[in-house]
C-alpha cells in the first residue's frame, strides 16, 4: 500500500464531471497471425497473463472518509483483476475508417472510469476496415488510463509490457514479493496518522528547497538575459476557458525521417520540429477566425524526471517547463529558430530551478482543499477572468523503435490522447513509433468542433516549414 504522490492526487482533484483525467490511446492492428486471427478471448487470455508486468493496471484506489489524507494505492493479485469488466467489445459503423474511429474515441475520452476498480478500459474494437496502411478487418484497441496512475513515459513502459516483438507468447512469471491483502479501514486509519505526522516536515523540506530553486531560476534569468515566459503571461485565446464534457479527437500522422531531416539541417531537436509543426498550424487555425494574438503563444511541455531506476515505476514523475510558440512570427523557418532559442533558454530556467523540486511543491496542497478549489474555479467559470497559466500543453513521448506485437498481431499505428480542464481545452500528446510520429489532437468540442480540421493544418505545418527550408 502506498499513499500516492501530491502530483498523482493532484490529477484525481482535477477530474470533475466537465473534465475527466485520461490518458488515452488508439491502436490499429493487423489481427492476422501465424494460428488464425486475433480475436477478444485471445486478447483477453494475453492480458491476463501480462499483468503481472503492469503495476498501473493491478492498482486500485482506497480512501478515508472527507478525504482526511491523500488516497492510496492498494495492489491487487492478477487474478483480482476481472478482465471481463476492463476489456470490452464493440463495432465501427461504416465504413470503418479514422472519421468513425475518431468519433468513438471522443466519446470514450468524455466518460470517467470507475473508481472502485482499477483505473484503465481497453475497448476491442473490430469492423475497421477503411483505415489508410492497415487490411480490411483491422481490430483498434482503445485505451483509457487516469491520469493519476501514469504519465506518459509510464504509459510507454505499460504499452511495452503487454505488447512484445515476437510472434508467439509466453507465460510471464509473476516474480518479486506477492501482493499484500487488501487493507481494512483501520490499517488504513493508522497509516494515514503516521503520514499526517510526518508532514509538517515533508513540507518544510519541500518549502525550503522550492525558496533556493527558485532564487537560483531568477539569477539565471539575470545571467543569460533568460526570456523563457513566466506563468500568467500567455495572451487570452478561444482555447483558455471553461469547457464541457464532450471532447473531439482527430489523428495526424507523420514519417519520423522527414521531421528528422529539418533537424538535422537547422541544427534543433525533433522536439523543437514538433513545437514548430504545432505552432504552425494553431497560428493558421486562429487567424482563419480572426483570432491570432499578437503576443506568442506560450506552450506548456512536461518533462521526465525518470531516473533509470524509476524507469518502470508507475504514477507521474514529471515536471514542466514554457516555452514560447513565436506565433507572432509568419515565417516558418525563422519561427522554428525561434523556438530552438526559446526552448534552449526554458531549458535553463528549468534547470536553475530544479525538476525535482517543481514535482515536490505538489505536496505542499491539502488533498480535500485541492478537490475543493477545482470545483469552485469550474462552477465560476474563473477560467474567463484571468490570463491562461499558460496556452496548451504539448507533450512528446517517444516510443518504441521496433514494431510491437500482441499474440503474433502486429500494431501498425498507435495514436495517443491526454486530458483538457478548464482553461486548457486543447492538448496535442506527441508519440513515435516504429519510423512514425503522431499527433493525437484532443480539445473540448465546442471549442474545436472539427479536431480533424486542426490535424490536417498539422499536416500543412510540416509542409510548409520543408517548402521553405528548400526555397
Amino acid at each position: 500500500m502506498r499513499q500516492l504522490s501530491g502530483l498523482d492526487a493532484g490529477f484525481l482533484s482535477l477530474e470533475t464531471s466537465t473534465a475527466p483525467m485520461l490518458i488515452g490511446s488508439v491502436s490499429i492492428l493487423d489481427p492476422r497471425t501465424t494460428d488464425g486471427r486475433l480475436g477478444l478471448d485471445r486478447f483477453r487470455e494475453v492480458l491476463k497473463q501480462r499483468l503481472a508486468h503492469a503495476v498501473a493496471l493491478r492498482r486500485r484506489l482506497a480512501s478515508l472518509p472527507l478525504d482526511l489524507t491523500r488516497p492510496y494505492w492498494v495492489e491487487l493479485e492478477p487474478e483480482k483483476v476481472d478482465l471481463e469488466a476492463h476489456v470490452e467489445r464493440t463495432r465501427l459503423p461504416e465504413p470503418g475508417g479514422w472519421h468513425e474511429l475518431s468519433e468513438l474515441m471522443a466519446f470514450e475520452m468524455s466518460r470517467r472510469l470507475d473508481r472502485d476498480r482499477p483505473l484503465w478500459q481497453i475497448l476491442f474494437v473490430e469492423g475497421v476496415d477503411s483505415v489508410p496502411g492497415a487490411p480490411q478487418g483491422s481490430i483498434a484497441l482503445i485505451g483509457r488510463v487516469h491520469h493519476a496512475a501514469v504519465d506518459g513515459v509510464s504509459g510507454a513502459e505499460i504499452l511495452g509490457a503487454l505488447f512484445d516483438g515476437t510472434p508467439v507468447v509466453q507465460d510471464v512469471p509473476a516474480g518479486g514479493q506477492r501482493p499484500r491483502r487488501e487493507p481494512r479501514a483501520l490499517d488504513l486509519l493508522v497509516r494515514a496518522g503516521r503520514d499526517l505526522a510526518s508532514a509538517p516536515l515533508e513540507v518544510s523540506g519541500v518549502v525550503g528547497r522550492s525558496l533556493l530553486g527558485l532564487a537560483g531560476g531568477a539569477l539565471a534569468r539575470l545571467r543569460q538575459d533568460d526570456t523563457a515566459p513566466l506563468p500568467f503571461t500567455a495572451p487570452r485565446t478561444r482555447i483558455n476557458r471553461p469547457i464541457v464534457a464532450e471532447r473531439s479527437w482527430a489523428p495526424a500522422l507523420f514519417d519520423l525521417a522527414r521531421l528528422k531531416a529539418i533537424k538535422s539541417s537547422e541544427g534543433t531537436t525533433v522536439n523543437d520540429v514538433v513545437l514548430a509543426v504545432c505552432a504552425g498550424a494553431l497560428r493558421s487555425w486562429l487567424a482563419e477566425r480572426d483570432e491570432l494574438p499578437e503576443e506568442p503563444l506560450v506552450a506548456m511541455v512536461p518533462v521526465s524526471v525518470r531516473t533509470d531506476s524509476e524507469r518502470r515505476q508507475a504514477g507521474n514523475l514529471v515536471s514542466a517547463m514554457l516555452v514560447s510558440l513565436a506565433t507572432d512570427k509568419s515565417d516558418p523557418l525563422e519561427r522554428l529558430r525561434a523556438i530552438r532559442d526559446a526552448t534552449r533558454s526554458s531549458k535553463v530556467a528549468h534547470q536553475a530551478v530544479g525538476a525535482r523540486t517543481l514535482v515536490g511543491s505538489a505536496e505542499l496542497v491539502p488533498f480535500a482543499l485541492s478537490g475543493l478549489g477545482v470545483r469552485l474555479y469550474s462552477r465560476l467559470h474563473l477560467a474567463d477572468r484571468h490570463r491562461p497559466l499558460f496556452n496548451l500543453v504539448i507533450t512528446n513521448v517517444p516510443g518504441p523503435a521496433r514494431p510491437l506485437t500482441i499474440a503474433g498481431a502486429r500494431m501498425l499505428t498507435h495514436v495517443a490522447s491526454a486530458p483538457v480542464f478548464d482553461g486548457l481545452g486543447l492538448i496535442l500528446p506527441v508519440f513515435s513509433y516504429a519510423g512514425t510520429l503522431s499527433i493525437g489532437v484532443t480539445a473540448d468540442r465546442t471549442i474545436l468542433p472539427d479536431a480533424g480540421g486542426l490535424a490536417a493544418k498539422l499536416t500543412t505545418g510540416l509542409e510548409d516549414l520543408e517548402r521553405s527550408l528548400a526555397g
